[in-house]
């Protein structure tokens, strides 16, 4: 299995950007896919996931702000970014997880973001 993210980049306080992350190679078909990002000298934490029932997930300094979606067919999650702010600043990772007697974790290569003006 293979995750491919695109759509990092400089954007402006109070900008918006959009996330594509997409997943390739044997999928169970029921899974979370997701976001988590890692900004300089932190941890990695969640950003927002969303199950292939529709459920989601929002880290608390995101709600209102970003939209986690996803396309099934295509195994292909997004993320739009909108009123971004200078903390939002990190890598971000796309993840693939589901549970099939064992957990099945998958992380794609991370797409920086970086807001400032």
């Amino acid at each position: 299995v293979q995750l491919q993210a695109s759509g990092g980049g400089l954007v402006q306080p109070g900008g918006s950007l959009r996330l594509s992350c997409a997943a390739s190679g044997n999928i169970f078909s029921i899974n979370a896919m997701g976001w988590y990002r890692q900004a300089p000298g932190k941890e990695r934490e969640l950003v927002a996931t969303m199950t292939s029932a529709g459920t989601t997930n929002y880290a608390d300094s995101v709600k209102g702000r970003f939209t986690v979606s996803r396309d099934n067919a295509k195994n292909t999650v997004f993320l739009q970014m909108n009123s971004l702010k200078a903390d939002d600043t990190a890598v971000y990772y796309c993840r693939l997880h589901w549970v099939a007697g064992y957990d099945f974790v998958y992380w794609g290569q991370g797409t920086l973001v970086t807001v400032s003006s």
